[in-house]
């Protein structure tokens, strides 16, 4: 399942965003270098016996869940940005009238869909 979570590095890209929705995953780290992802009902398990804290948690959020959140921006309403998924599991970023990027992965899209956000 973790497989349709963005991965650590999108998280934190998310955050620094100000992404801070409620998650089903969440990623974790005991020694403050090695993350690990984890199940909402795990992580509070974990949580709860190791008392990590926000410090060294970071929320984990769908793919469809970060391109909802994503799409809201005016950077990406203003040119009409939308993701198209292909049924192999790849994906379009259009910007209204053509396709700009193709056969990117979802780790992909999400990454130029942050750079746009940054960069407009």
């Amino acid at each position: 399942m973790e497989k349709e979570f963005v991965t650590y590095e999108l998280a934190v890209k998310l955050k620094a965003l100000g992404f801070d929705e409620p998650c089903f995953g969440y990623y974790y780290t005991l020694n403050g270098k090695d993350w690990k992802f984890a199940e909402k009902n795990d992580y509070y398990s974990i949580d709860d016996e190791l008392n990590i804290g926000g410090k060294f948690s970071l929320l984990a959020p769908t793919f469809s869940q970060a391109f909802r959140w994503l799409m809201q921006f005016p950077q990406i309403k203003k040119y009409r940005y939308n993701i198209a998924l292909y049924p192999d599991g790849t994906y379009s970023l259009k910007d209204g009238k053509d396709s700009i990027y193709e056969y990117l992965s979802g780790d992909d899209c999400i990454d130029k869909l942050i750079e746009i956000v940054e960069n407009k």
